[in-house]
């Protein structure tokens, strides 16, 4: 898995990457041109290029990364690898309460976790399907990608690979101390047996794993073209505005900075007391890849002159654990219940401060 990241984030999909935001970055610059020749208002042209183009453009940039990866894990699914995975950990999960039928929504979970908590409907037990739904969270689902890939261009550019694979990895050592924390409380008891018909090792299918890239490519753009857009214009709205919907010329008087100001105070422990990172954190609620909208509209290109490495590793931290997106919710509402939706978001986002905390004062030992 290190070598699929290191090739996903250092050479294949990094490349790529390249290609994809010059071509963007290309067609903002003719947009902007050809608006401003046409005598277009400013207003206008500061939500097309700043809002828009800034939000939606760079989180389209991503998308050789997203592609690049889900190559990688196709070509592992489709050869019937990943299915042994869930074989050999069975032993492993029954340690922490769990049984091997548990460890495929899990690994659906680095997918999304919508479809990782319905996958849950197909484990026997109430008490096995109802923990696993509950460490899906853990498992740092693909939306994510963006943020992981933003800060590490910005901040680790050097130990990309290293820092992605220890992300994931963080993500599951949290899921195990937590499941050790269930297995003890709520969830007592033990798993039920776990049978599975393993299939033979085969070259994957080219039509396969092309259906998976077309699918992962497609839900990605949709996204990009719905929630993200929608958000990006919404932030850019709040951030241009006061109260009184004036036009303000510093984002600071605007309505967002009132707003997000409330939750400074929790987050200055962090190193992260500045409104504009609490808005991103609270638009990756609607999406998570609004995270990296979010901040390039309301940082533009000056973000690492305002956050530290030291508080980057914390900000990356909390955005691998805190709550899931609001569609990842209502999936676990529809299971379970509003009560263990809204504890599920209070609980990761508890979990998240607490783990962001202790990277900070770990990583600024070190640097």
């Amino acid at each position: 898995m290190i070598l699929v990241f290191y090739l996903t984030f250092n050479v294949i999909g990094a490349w790529l990457q390249g290609l994809l935001e010059l071509g963007i970055d290309k067609l903002s610059a003719l947009t902007e041109a050809a608006m401003t020749a046409a005598n277009v208002n400013s207003t206008l042209r500061s939500l097309v290029i700043d809002g828009i183009f800034t939000g939606v453009g760079s989180v389209l940039s991503f998308l050789p990364i997203i592609v690049t990866l889900f190559f990688f894990l196709s070509l592992m699914e489709d050869s019937g690898y990943i299915a042994r995975v869930a074989f050999m950990m069975d032993k492993l999960l029954r340690k922490i309460g769990l049984s091997g039928r548990s460890i495929v929504p899990m690994l659906i979970g680095f997918g999304c976790t919508v479809p990782a908590v319905m996958a849950t409907r197909t484990l026997t037990s109430e008490r096995d399907r109802k923990m696993t739904i509950l460490l899906t969270p853990f498992m740092s689902c693909t939306a994510k990608l963006p943020i992981y890939a933003f800060f590490v261009s910005v901040f680790f550019p050097k130990q990309g690979g290293f820092i992605m694979a220890g992300l994931y990895l963080l993500g599951i050592i949290v899921g195990i101390l937590v499941a050790f924390l269930y297995k003890g409380t709520l969830f007592k008891g033990e798993p039920v047996p776990f049978v599975m018909e393993l299939p033979n090792y085969r070259l994957p299918s080219p039509k396969n794993v092309g259906q998976l890239l077309w699918e992962k490519a497609k839900d990605f753009l949709q996204k990009a073209f719905s929630v993200i857009l929608i958000a990006t214009i919404v932030v850019w709205l709040l951030q241009s505005f006061d109260l009184h919907f004036n036009m303000v010329e510093d984002s600071g008087d605007s309505i967002l900075a009132a707003i997000s100001g409330l939750l400074v105070p929790i987050f200055r422990p962090l190193g992260l007391g500045d409104w504009r990172i609490c808005t991103s954190l609270i638009s990756g609620f609607m999406a998570k890849e609004s995270v990296v909208s979010t901040l390039e509209v309301l940082f533009g290109a000056g973000i690492s002159k305002v956050l530290s490495p030291v508080a980057a590793a914390a900000l990356l931290t909390f955005s691998l654990l805190y709550t899931p997106c609001v569609a990842a919710i209502a999936a676990i509402k529809r299971e379970l219940g509003a009560k263990w939706a809204v504890g599920v978001v209070l609980w990761q986002c508890a979990i998240a401060w607490l783990a962001a905390l202790i990277v900070k004062l770990i990583v600024g030992i070190f640097v």
